[in-house]
């Protein structure tokens, strides 16, 4: 990528008041391929790589709803970082995930073998400057300083392609600074970033403490409000040698998106119970209710297309890539996944399950001061991502 790999950086403070809910949702080799256990009978073997992420609430109801299981498919879960599960999958380690579709078109560019397979739930990302800034869109950030968790991270590529759209060249005309999620809002106070870029629920919290002015919402203005953050990925792999398994695995997130948009506080409480999240329920239920989760097909197939044209036009692809191709090559249509599928599905909605109480920036920032381990959630969210100096015990 032509841009520095090592820019301007701002430390984080002692605290980290808001870092450990910045990074639930970070704004997430297996043998399904071979025949063997559903020709003794058995169910198809299948390998699922997993970050530990709030977002990846979908795969976690899978398996515990027993929506895998409906598939006839006996998953295993194994936990890994971002570096292992992208390379995982394109190796076959791994049979599946769902994870961000902007994070894998350039890897799918250089040759990873990995297919998108349905949509799991909106975007939430945003471009935010001070309360009190002049800036009023993108177009004004010309010659200014960009606050960014870390290059090639979802925030700044949204945020690149945020510029491109109103006509800058992110590589030329600001200044991007690597910036610790907790510190965001007082590098904007103390003027030395002069925007920041944002994932959810981060992005709502400033807001809601008024410490940001939005100027950029990827889940609510246009083209990108209906654009799928992320998506059923499979390894190219197990797509080829298994597509009936391929279809199944996809069926059951599906299902396990639908049945988190029904009740994100009780898939909140089940990630946490059953320990795939290291956060309170509470905490957990505050950052799924900013995800909108809408499984879908033909919708996810045109977002790769969007995302992959505007990622070519802002210079996070070659000049020379055709970006139709590389969406074309990431997308798998597989049978009995479909738009008409999704729309009969029926998932049961749980007493008491449904979407939690809004809460004030003071609420959030009192869960988060209950929080027990904010800094192993800081080195789970962003290790293989971020600037290892982030991730390193202080005194």
């Amino acid at each position: 990528m032509p841009y520095p790999s090592r820019p301007g950086r701002i430390a984080p403070s002692a605290g980290l008041t808001l870092v450990g809910l910045a990074l639930l949702v970070a704004g997430c080799g297996g043998d399904a391929s071979s025949p063997s256990a559903a020709a003794q009978g058995g169910p198809a073997r299948v390998k699922i790589g997993y970050l530990g992420l709030t977002c990846e609430a979908a795969m976690f109801v899978a398996k515990e709803k027993g929506f895998f299981e409906e598939e006839g498919l006996d998953v295993e879960f194994v936990k890994t970082d971002w570096d292992g599960l992208r390379d995982g999958l394109g190796l076959g380690k791994f049979d599946a995930n769902y994870t961000l579709i902007m994070y894998l078109l350039k890897p799918i560019e250089q040759g990873l073998d990995v297919k998108i397979t349905g949509g799991v739930h909106s975007g939430c990302l945003r471009l935010q400057v001070g309360p009190g800034s002049d800036v009023a869109s993108a177009a004004e950030l010309k010659g200014k300083k960009i606050g960014i968790p870390t290059m090639g991270s979802p925030p700044f590529l949204f945020a690149s392609r945020a510029l491109t759209a109103q006509g800058l060249d992110p590589k030329k005309d600001v200044e991007w600074v690597v910036v610790a999620p907790e510190v965001m809002s007082l590098s904007l106070e103390k003027g030395q970033v002069d925007a920041v870029a944002t994932s959810e629920p981060l992005g709502s919290i400033l807001t809601a403490q008024a410490k940001v002015r939005t100027i950029a919402d990827q889940a609510v203005d246009e083209p990108y409000r209906d654009e799928y953050c992320c998506a059923t990925v499979l390894s190219g792999k197990f797509a080829a040698g298994n597509p009936a398994g391929a279809a199944k695995v996809t069926r059951a997130l599906l299902k396990g998106a639908l049945w988190v948009e029904t009740n994100p506080t009780a898939a909140a409480e089940l990630a946490v119970e059953k320990k795939y999240v290291a956060s309170s329920a509470e905490l957990n239920a505050q950052a799924i209710g900013k995800l909108k989760y809408m499984p879908a097909v033909a919708q996810c197939r045109e977002s790769i297309g969007m995302a992959a044209g505007e990622m070519k036009e802002a210079g996070l692809l070659n000049s020379g890539t055709d970006p139709g191709e590389v969406a074309a090559r990431a997308w798998l249509d597989l049978d009995g996944v479909s738009d008409e599928w999704i729309k009969g599905l029926k998932v049961e909605q749980v007493a008491g399950g449904g979407r939690p109480p809004a809460l004030t920036g003071p609420q959030i920032a009192s869960l988060l001061a209950g929080e027990k381990d904010l800094r192993s959630l800081l080195c789970m969210g962003c290790e293989g991502m971020a600037d290892p100096d982030l991730c390193r015990p202080r005194d």
